[in-house]
């Protein structure tokens, strides 16, 4: 490709890439999102992290049960990290006795008995014992409180700004308060960082002590879609709420319901999101980590160019019909100079549907670059002076 001195450059998007689009592709008409009866909503590709619709997606609202998916996180990070196995046996305390939490959901667990992890894990998941909440939470960190600290901590971490969690299992609390939006960044975390944790929340049961009871998400009994997750909340002050997350083919969506007014409004408010979604928007994956999107002239190096590419998948989600519009164009920093070392960061991926940037990535070095040689190096600044003379 020949490219001109300018530091923007312009590129094509693959055929590749054209080709993934959707053959029945309609017109890229997209209406306006179905109303949603709700204290707040939001619908995020997960891939893309694009907002496809919302509603006060940013106003704080008590969780509820919801809170369990913050719990569920950071099991599922300590086990990653090796600080737990599914295997440990926990002791239940009487901070975690069943009785604590009468009129509520919970495992049915009894002082001094011992309870494995894995259990207690889809008790919290499947069941949304508040019970079994309290027992992992003394498990892992000594303490509800100091449980709730990494609940935090791991929440600014996922970028959860307007989020705070007061407990572990989301009894109504005045400082517990959390948005669609940050509810969504926690789903998106569980799926990418946790998979193992995440595979749970697809159960529909799970039998302890001869108890057997069903998840609470009626979205994966509905055959109209391939809902795998995730959690319901409900608490008197919170309403009914539903985070779920579904796939069609590639592209996987999430969807954030909360304050609705029943069970059965919250899941009919979330599959009418879920199928907006999927009828009127399609996620591609222009580019691939790792694989070279572009070269580019390397000043004072002992190689004259070097490949240009990104460090994860891309992806961008548009309107149904807009694929064959993707353009693609990337920025430099700086004129590229040795040493550049693999990873280096030297500009920015940009994509584009005729004159608006939809979605932009770090553009990154693939390989390493040493200096040249003394006489290659004085050749090239002075070809550089010159370059800016004329510029």
């Amino acid at each position: 490709m020949k490219k001109s001195a300018a530091l923007i450059r312009s590129v094509a998007v693959s055929a590749t890439l054209l080709a993934s689009a959707s053959v029945a592709a309609a017109p890229a008409v997209v209406p306006e999102a179905p109303q949603i009866a709700s204290k707040g909503y939001v619908l995020m590709d997960y891939h893309s992290g694009k907002i496809l619709a919302g509603n006060k997606e940013n106003v704080q609202i008590p969780p509820a049960s919801l809170t369990k998916m913050m719990t569920s996180y950071v099991i599922g990070q300590e086990v990653n990290r090796g600080n737990i196995s599914m295997d440990d046996t926990v002791v239940i305390s009487k901070n975690a006795w069943a009785k604590n939490f009468p009129g509520s959901s919970k495992m049915f667990i009894e002082v001094g008995s011992e309870v494995k992890v894995a259990d207690l894990n889809r008790g919290i998941i499947i069941q949304s014992g508040n019970d079994a909440c309290v027992a992992m939470a003394e498990h892992v960190a000594g303490s509800e409180e100091s449980f709730v600290d990494l609940m935090n901590a791991w929440a600014k971490t996922l970028g959860m700004d307007n989020t705070n969690f007061a407990n572990v299992h989301g009894l109504d609390n005045p400082r517990l308060l959390t948005t669609p939006y940050d509810m969504a960044l926690l789903a998106q975390g569980l799926i990418r960082d946790v998979p193992e944790e995440f595979a749970i929340y697809k159960e529909k049961s799970f039998t302890y002590n001869g108890i057997t009871q069903y998840n609470r998400n009626s979205l994966l009994w509905d055959k109209s879609l391939n809902v795998d997750g995730l959690k319901t909340g409900h608490t008197n002050n919170a309403g009914y709420s539903l985070v779920s997350t579904a796939t069609e083919g590639k592209m996987r969506l999430i969807s954030v319901v909360m304050g609705t007014k029943s069970p059965n409004a919250r899941k009919a408010e979330s599959k009418k999101l879920l199928n907006y979604g999927f009828r009127f928007f399609e996620t591609v994956s222009p580019h691939k980590a790792n694989e070279t999107f572009v070269t580019e002239k390397v000043w004072m190096g002992d190689t004259a160019e070097v490949s240009l590419g990104v460090s994860q998948d891309t992806f961008v989600t548009l309107p149904r019909g807009q694929t064959k519009d993707l353009k693609a164009s990337f920025v430099l920093e700086k004129e590229l100079k040795a040493p550049i070392s693999k990873g280096d960061v030297v500009g920015k991926l940009y994509y584009r549907v005729g004159e608006e940037d939809i979605a932009e990535y770090p553009l990154l070095a693939l390989n390493d670059v040493n200096e040249g040689g003394l006489f290659s190096r004085l050749i090239d600044y002075i070809m550089l002076l010159f370059k800016g003379w004329l510029s």
